[in-house]
């Protein structure tokens, strides 16, 4: 199980400055990778063009851009150029969002969104590859043949529910997850994916599990820490899905959380159930978290 960092946006007057910083120190502490949401705040994909073409060798991903304000050709096309930037080092998460944020904040209807997924992914797979896309669907439509620099960008999807997770196997690489703990990537997430994969003769897919971590010798005040930062993901339908598949009360339930010996165990544990590769959400105890997480590398 390869390891990676969730990067937190730099407060930096110099924001991508800080970002290429923060990105530089990831790379020489030995991650395999490092993952960028698009929420509020920068572009992510802007972002790690910037600041990811002035740090060699980390694999760089979005975690992840929603997809109904971008049309599938446009956002292959700026991935690909992402990826022409960076020398081939992305990894493009994408995801739904959610009901609240694509109705009330864009205005785009909600309505069957794994239908929406299905039609998005048949456009943007062929066009990262640089092929011609002839695609007439309910909701989408594209015809068109990218001369885009960047062919090849690796694509994952958010997938948490069956029909979504056969689309990662099935047309994507992977998954990527949030707020998904062990139990239910063991029991529902990696049988789905693999076995649509290997319906479908692919490759095994990715998938990449983040989480939020603590290394602490008080484990109560960091999960009850982690359910203040977290508390919106224990409240958004599709994470609140998966925390009740779980078993779990809140976010604090399923972070990564105790001393060396007990963080070492769970991440043992996280590894056997499918699990590719843990993106790390260090949200407390930062200092000796990322300590414990450089000797794993």
């Amino acid at each position: 199980m390869r390891i990676g960092l969730l990067l937190n946006e730099s407060k930096d007057p110099d924001p991508l400055g800080g970002l290429r910083d923060t990105l530089a120190q990831a790379a020489d502490d030995g991650f395999a990778s490092a993952w960028l949401s698009h929420i509020f705040g920068l572009d992510a994909l802007t972002a790690l063009a910037v600041a990811g073409s002035q740090v060699p060798g980390i694999e760089l991903g979005t975690a992840v851009v929603p997809t109904y304000p971008r049309h599938p050709l446009a956002l292959a096309q700026q991935a690909m150029t992402v990826n022409a930037a960076v020398r081939g080092r992305l990894s493009l998460g994408i995801g739904l969002s959610h009901q609240i944020v694509i109705e009330n904040m864009f205005g785009y209807s909600f309505e069957r969104p794994a239908s929406h997924m299905k039609e998005y992914l048949n456009i943007l797979m062929p066009a990262t590859r640089g092929e011609q896309v002839d695609y007439d669907g309910e909701t989408l439509r594209g015809h068109a043949r990218l001369t885009t620099p960047g062919a090849g960008v690796r694509v994952l999807i958010a997938a948490l529910g069956p029909r979504m997770l056969k689309l990662a196997g099935t047309v994507a690489d992977g998954t990527v997850l949030w707020m998904t703990g062990p139990r239910t990537v063991a029991e529902h997430v990696t049988p789905v994916i693999t076995a649509a994969a290997s319906e479908a003769g692919r490759p095994a897919p990715r998938v990449v599990c983040s989480l939020p971590i603590c290394v602490t010798d008080d484990a109560d005040a960091a999960r009850a820490r982690a359910n203040e930062v977290f508390s919106i993901y224990g409240q958004l339908p599709s994470y609140r899905a998966m925390l009740d598949r779980e078993g779990a009360a809140g976010p604090g339930d399923v972070a990564i959380i105790g001393d060396e010996d007990s963080v070492g165990a769970q991440l043992d544990a996280l590894a056997k159930t499918g699990v590719t590769e843990f993106v790390a959400a260090e949200f407390a105890k930062r200092e000796r978290t990322r300590a414990f997480l450089k000797t794993l590398l």
